[in-house]
């Protein structure tokens, strides 16, 4: 009798440790049948990646126009520039979503390498021979390369206008043609594909392994916040990795002044991504927050989920505490910037590490420079 006793005591034990191994947090299952994944999907697809991709086509459409009015009466730069300025604008709200369409075509690889290679750009002009589908241009094309040709070719809006309507301003036009309609041909493929089968492809792909939806979308997401929100915007400017200030990397180098205004829309965007706000409203639907609330994860006796939205508003305040990131980046060294992109960083280890472990998502990239 009491070797039997003894039997099943060791038996509960192994039952107990099993449990605790296979849940080392001691929290509850990450994930549960009752939570709804192809509802999150669904309103990844419906509500926040779709519509912005519908908005930044037509923004990029209307910088097409723009452009077609500017080469054919080359007097005037305010037009297509605030065409510019609206699409890139538009364009932080969706370069995070570099999944499926947008990978296949390298959509931030041909629409946003910055900063701009201007030897590149120049011998592509000087040449008339150039394909923008070659790797080797991508830093040749795109939002930079639009940067440089309309606030970089020269000193000055006069100046800039004398090329355009010069000897060979007609090379300039014809290239300031082609990088348009480069990004025009991507992005209205991704769109297509989107709006066509992959929409569908992508919200019955709601089981949980590394190839299902949720989990190539969230390696995509935090891999955007690591190397091109956080590092590309302001730590390699910030001479975060590299030990010295690099102020000609910044986004937006020509036009001045806008890299703060751009790195602060990515950041909401990434934030209301987290919380599943709709794109350009205020509905809320399936999210990374809610499926946290879900399992209720907590973190040092608060939400995991509430941890992560303060951080995120904590990161906004400090950033827009900055002066211009050209002003901030004079100073030896920028203390101040330093410092914001402390918090900024904050935010890496909260979603690569607890947010990624709470759902039982493996990251399948790597990083150098550690969270």
């Amino acid at each position: 009798m009491k070797r039997f006793l003894g039997i099943i005591a060791l038996v509960l034990f192994a039952y107990a440790c099993s449990s605790e191994d296979d849940n080392p947090t001691g929290g509850p299952d990450p994930t549960p049948s009752s939570f709804d994944r192809t509802a999150l999907l669904e309103n990844w697809a419906d509500n926040i990646i779709v519509p912005g991709y519908v908005d930044f086509q037509s923004k990029v459409n209307a910088l097409q126009t723009e452009t077609t009015a500017f080469v054919t009466n080359s007097n005037d730069l305010t037009a297509i520039r605030a065409a510019w300025l609206d699409a890139y604008t538009t364009w932080q709200r969706v370069s995070m979503f570099e999944n499926g369409p947008a990978e296949t075509v390298g959509l931030r690889l041909n629409i946003n390498i910055f900063p701009a290679s201007v030897t590149t750009i120049e011998d592509n002009i000087a040449s008339g021979s150039y394909d923008l589908g070659l790797s080797s241009n991508r830093a040749a094309k795109g939002f930079p390369t639009l940067d440089y040709l309309l606030h970089g070719i020269a000193a000055d809006d006069t100046a800039i206008l004398a090329i355009y309507n010069g000897a060979q301003g007609d090379d300039y036009k014809q290239y300031l043609q082609d990088i348009v309609a480069d990004m025009q041909t991507l992005t209205t493929t991704v769109l297509n594909e989107w709006q066509g089968g992959f929409r569908d492809t992508f919200v019955n792909n709601d089981g949980a392994s590394s190839t299902a939806s949720v989990d190539r979308l969230v390696n995509d997401y935090i891999f955007y916040y690591e190397r091109f929100l956080r590092a590309g915007k302001m730590g390699i400017p910030g001479g975060v990795f590299s030990g010295t200030v690099e102020p000609n990397t910044i986004e937006a180098l020509y036009a001045g002044n806008l890299s703060k205004q751009f790195f602060l829309e990515g950041l909401d965007a990434v934030q209301d991504f987290f919380n599943g706000r709709a794109y350009n409203g205020n509905a809320q639907g399936e999210s990374l927050s809610s499926y946290l609330d879900e399992l209720n994860i907590i973190k040092d006796g608060a939400d995991l989920s509430t941890i992560i939205d303060n951080q995120f508003n904590t990161a906004r305040q400090a950033v827009q505490g900055l002066g211009s990131f050209e002003q901030e980046l004079q100073n030896n060294p920028p203390t101040t910037f330093l410092n914001a992109y402390d918090e900024v960083q904050r935010i890496v280890p909260l979603l690569k590490v607890d947010t990624v472990s709470a759902l039982s998502i493996s990251i399948d990239f790597a990083d150098a420079d550690g969270d």
